[in-house]
Parts: C-alpha cells; structure tokens; sequence
C-alpha cells in the first residue's frame, strides 16, 4: 500500500509549524530567564522549567546553552531582515518616507523581542568568537535599508546628511531603547508614539528647510 502524497505533504507541515512553536516557546522563555539572572546562572534545567517542557526536548533543538542564546540573539537580527524591508517597500518611492517606515518596523522588531534585545546588550560577550562575528555581520546588513534611505534622501537633496552610517546607526540606538528603558516610557508613551516621537526628533535634525513642509506629518509640524 504507497503512502498518499497528499497525506504525507500535510504530516510535514503539522510536524514543521509544531517544532517551531516549540522552538518559539524555548527562545521565548530563554530570552526571559536570561534578561533576568544573565546567562552564566541559567542551566538547562531551569530554563525547562521556565519553557514548561524537558530538558531532553530542549537538546532536541538546541545542542546547549550557548546555541540557545545564539539562536535567541540571531532571531530578533532575522526579524530585521524580513520586516524592515517590507515595510519600506510599502511606504513607496520617497526616501525620507522610505526611511520613516524603516525606524518604525525596527522600533516594533524590538517590542516584539523586547527580552531578546536587550540580550545583544547584555549578553553577547558570552557567545563564541564565530558567534559574536555572525551577529556583528547580520547586524550591518539589517541596518541596510535605513543607509541605504538616507543616502536616497541626501541623493534627492531631501537630506542633510553627511554621514549616512551614523545616522543609521543613531536611529538603531534610539529603537533600542525602547526595550533597555521600556521600564520608562511605557509610563508615559505607547510604543507608536514613541516611536513618531523619536522620528520626528531625528527628522527635525535631518530634512533641509525648504521642503520641510512636506513632512509635517512626520516632523510633528501643524499643518501650513
């Protein structure tokens, strides 16, 4: 008797999305135990009593420790890579629009991984030299597309921007802190309106005066 192919297609795909809810509920709960005792304290036991399954089931996925913590750090960079993207496409052709919808996915990445995030910081001294290279290397490229809008701006004469890097990388820090200082701004901010306020400090600082008034929306400007 041969197996249906229509069948079998199907068990996959059941085993597939359940292995990476398992694999979800792990790096959430290591993300979690790790942001509160460091890595050093956490052991694989206490992580499976924080995940809510084995210890054998987390060696399934995981070959230790430090391979948890990697793949903890790697998932949020991963999140980067697929969201940011997306979202400047959707905001069309204009490079300081381009560049608004790119800070705002990054700020809702990091909500979304908030425990995680504040790992990189914390954290990723504890990881292999290989494993601090492979952040280091996935961390340049998902800071792409907020270069790569900044230089469009400043090509458009939208932008005064000399060094598009920093600028890059000024708008990365102000995503995280969001999650190193949530603790803070929750009291007073959601994270949408942090997230317009922090761009609008940014843009302020970056769009040139003469068409300035085509970004009041961004810029936090009354309407003319």
């Amino acid at each position: 008797m041969t197996a249906d192919p229509q069948r079998t297609s199907v068990s996959e795909a059941v085993r597939e999305v359940s292995a990476s809810m398992r694999s979800r509920q792990i790096l959430d709960a290591a993300a979690r135990l790790m942001e509160r005792a460091g890595s050093e304290a956490v052991s694989m036991q206490a992580l499976a009593a924080e995940a809510g399954v084995s210890v054998g089931l987390i060696y399934r996925y995981f070959g230790g420790k430090d391979e948890v913590l990697l793949a903890v750090i790697v998932e949020v960079l991963d999140a980067f890579r697929t969201t940011v993207p997306a979202a400047v496409d959707a905001a069309g052709d204009d490079p300081v629009r381009r560049l608004a919808a790119a800070f705002t996915a990054y700020c809702q990445v990091i909500a979304r991984y908030r425990h995680a995030a504040v790992l990189t910081y914390r954290e990723s001294n504890a990881l292999s030299i290989q494993g601090r290279e492979k952040i280091k290397t996935l961390e340049v490229e998902t800071s792409e597309p907020l270069r790569t809008a900044v230089r469009a701006g400043v090509d458009a004469g939208l932008l005064a921007a000399p060094n598009a890097d920093l600028v890059a990388y000024d708008l990365l820090l102000l995503a995280h802190a969001w999650a190193l200082k949530h603790w803070y701004f929750q009291q007073t901010m959601t994270l949408d309106e942090y997230a317009d306020a922090q761009l609008a400090l940014m843009l302020r600082a970056l769009v040139r005066p003469e068409v300035r008034s085509d970004y009041a929306d961004l810029l936090g400007d009354p309407p003319a």
